[in-house]
């Protein structure tokens, strides 16, 4: 029998419980609000603002949209938000690769959740980090592109594992990068075996009634 003779401090198990009881906070907070907060996620240049500035037109009128833009820098993603009437707010990590729920609790202060159906929170760009940290979304969206490829199921399994929807952009360019959206599905099922998969073009509106319908649906009381 081993003994070892000091006390062992687990730091990092201890730090992410903690992150986790914060992140059920947050979103209990919210939930009494009546304010639905989305997480989404994707790679760089996978068409996350895109797929916000048609979500956001055709949500107008029907819900109070906020969205929240986390880059390591700039804010071109901000304006083009503010360009469509919602209320906006930059994040800049000073190069952290994803939100934690502290930086998400001090960003929805500071945007103000008054008057506010649904927020969207635009993680920075990358298929690893933002996936092993619950910011207390009720829903994590993955929003990944045809040209990054069928396998990256198999490649960043934890993103997979964790999003709560799969979506498929850039379907419009699909047969250009020979992606097959068959494989992409045997690959996602590997990981998350109920997560729903949408196929849409932010460019040409194809599959958007699906998206839509289905942030409605989890839209409490609305």
């Amino acid at each position: 029998m081993n003994i070892t003779p000091f006390d062992i401090l687990e730091v990092r198990t201890q730090l992410l419980e903690e992150e986790e009881k914060e992140a059920c906070r947050l979103r209990e907070e919210l939930e009494e609000k009546g304010v639905f907060f989305i997480n989404l996620m994707g790679s760089p240049g996978a068409g996350k603002t895109t797929l916000l500035e048609r979500t956001v037109k055709a949500l107008a009128g029907r819900y109070r949209i906020g969205v929240i833009e986390a880059d390591a820098d700039g804010d071109v993603d901000a304006y083009r938000m503010a360009d469509l009437g919602v209320k906006v707010l930059q994040v800049h990590t000073g190069g952290s690769c994803h939100m934690d729920v502290s930086m998400t609790r001090s960003a929805l202060e500071k945007l103000g959740t008054e008057g506010l159906d649904l927020i969207f929170l635009e993680n920075v760009g990358n298929l690893v980090c933002p996936a092993e940290f619950d910011v207390g979304a009720h829903r994590r969206v993955i929003l990944l592109s045809t040209p990054e490829g069928h396998d990256k199921p198999l490649k960043y399994p934890l993103m997979f594992e964790v999003c709560d929807a799969v979506l498929v952009g850039k379907m419009d360019v699909a047969p250009v990068f020979d992606f097959d959206p068959a494989q992409f599905e045997k690959n996602v099922r590997l990981r998350n075996d109920h997560a729903p998969i949408l196929p849409l073009s932010s460019l040409t509106g194809e599959g958007f009634d699906a998206w839509i319908g289905l942030l409605e649906k989890n839209l409490p009381g609305k």
